[in-house]
């Protein structure tokens, strides 16, 4: 017999709560943030924290972010993440990279609404970002994560076949693959 919490991804964010149900546009459960009934209703106008590559591990949005992606939580991440990027500064560095994740993301909603086409439109950009952020920054890892990694997920992503038949509202992995941060370097 499998144990299912020990398949569940070691949480960033042990101490925030995860959303009641994970939101899939059309699918009749309330917006998570325009409907007063939604999961994250209350957080409406709170403003974020900038993501700083240097200080990404004490980003609490950017880890939620990666809590609700690796648990199935595909628009919620990609709605955190969304956050960020406009915070962070669209044409940054930084920026570039949470739109990678922002597609990346967008992909796990579209497997949730049967989008085939979708989800490999928006993985091959995730990839195409990842690849020229890595370019530009010369770097192995940003922000935690390993450039190889996103770009390698993000193409596995749109070669996939996934299924169609998710439960309404319950968070589902649909992707093989987690986002795992590497330890901030030591100074």
């Amino acid at each position: 017999m499998i144990n299912a919490e020990a398949d569940l991804p070691t949480r960033l964010l042990p101490t925030a709560d995860l959303p009641s149900y994970t939101f899939v546009p059309g699918s009749g459960l309330p917006h998570p943030i325009r409907d007063p009934r939604g999961h994250s209703h209350a957080r409406k106008g709170k403003t974020v924290k900038p993501l700083s590559a240097e200080t990404w591990a004490e980003n609490r949005n950017y880890l939620l972010a990666i809590d609700y992606f690796n648990h199935g939580y595909y628009w919620e991440s990609h709605d955190e993440w969304e956050r960020l990027w406009r915070s962070s500064g669209p044409d940054t560095t930084v920026g570039r990279f949470l739109k990678g994740l922002v597609k990346l993301s967008a992909a796990g909603v579209k497997v949730r609404e049967s989008s085939i086409h979708g989800v490999r439109r928006h993985a091959a950009s995730a990839g195409e970002v990842f690849a020229d952020v890595a370019a530009e920054t010369s770097e192995d890892f940003f922000c935690g994560l390993e450039f190889t990694m996103l770009q390698f997920a993000a193409d596995r992503a749109a070669q996939l076949s996934y299924k169609d038949d998710y439960k309404e509202g319950k968070p589902t992995r649909v992707f093989p693959f987690l986002l795992q941060p590497e330890p901030m370097p030591l100074a």
